[in-house]
């Protein structure tokens, strides 16, 4: 009888270990769904292995994940801490883009935050990105060589306000637009100096949609992008009544009701200086 109960026991224990195991390679597999990797870099005694949504970096706003492994215990790192800083090294300068924090994911093992890219590479001009990172009290740096090529539609601009502050403006969701209403997502921020780019408060992001194609028509129902307490970006709403190429006339209004940068759409003022485009 006892031999009977310790093999149940042994059995039960092997049970326990095999689901642990299992939830554990389940959660590292999870965590990349909808994730792609697209660069990973060897440094010394750990590998970091990045990712994104679309599987690459672009000029305009990314949304970026990475994950930094132990090469000798093959275990990811959870309780790294992480500074990063992107640079556009340009012919005459360097400078920076607007970017987040990074901060660890709730459970699993990646960290993450966004950069928002205003310019692309060239064939003289590159971006890179600083990764500093501690771990367990030793300190370490690497300069990553990243490739940020243009988009073909105008998804981020950087231009100097009549107010004479330099801002950056990215559009960020609807990443797949449908026929019908859409949520908008928008960041602003203005350029401090080369390195830094605090968020703008307390802006609106006036919309009008326009279909140039098809006589410049607009849509019903949009709503102006406003701020929002959650993580500070502008939500509006955006109406599409069908499919095709679309320019989204925009203009920034200060938090004291004037105009920085666009134009209002009339019969004779058929796009503004400020705009995204979208195709779907």
């Amino acid at each position: 009888m006892k031999n009977q109960l310790k093999k149940i026991a042994l059995v039960l224990i092997t049970l326990a270990f095999a689901s642990c195991s299992n939830d554990d390679n389940q959660t590292n597999t999870n965590e990349l769904d909808g994730l792609t990797k697209f660069k990973e870099v060897v440094e010394g005694n750990q590998t970091i292995e990045f990712y994104s949504p679309k599987g690459a970096l672009s000029q305009g706003y990314n949304d970026i994940k990475f994950r930094i492994k132990n090469n000798e215990t093959n275990q990811y790192i959870t309780d790294a801490q992480v500074e990063w800083m992107p640079k556009m090294h340009m012919t005459m300068m360097t400078h920076s883009c607007p970017k987040s924090e990074v901060v660890k994911a709730a459970t699993g093992n990646l960290y993450e935050g966004y950069i928002v890219f205003q310019m692309a590479q060239n064939e003289t001009e590159y971006w890179d990105l600083t990764l500093d990172y501690s771990i367990d009290g030793e300190e370490h740096s690497l300069i990553i060589p990243i490739d940020v090529p243009a988009t073909a539609k105008r998804v981020v601009s950087s231009f100097m306000g009549s107010d004479n502050v330099r801002y950056v403006i990215a559009y960020i969701d609807p990443t797949s637009p449908k026929v019908g209403m859409n949520d908008l997502k928008v960041g602003i921020w203005k350029m401090q100096d080369m390195m830094t780019f605090p968020m703008i408060n307390d802006y609106t992001v006036k919309i009008d949609p326009r279909m140039p194609s098809m006589g410049n028509h607009s849509s019903p129902n949009n709503v102006n992008a406003q701020q929002t307490t959650v993580d500070n970006f502008y939500i509006g709403k955006l109406s599409l009544t069908m499919t095709g190429y679309w320019k989204i006339n925009l203009q920034l209004q200060n938090d004291l009701g004037t105009i920085v940068k666009g134009e209002e759409i009339t019969d004779s003022v058929t796009e503004s200086s400020l705009f995204f485009e979208i195709e779907f």
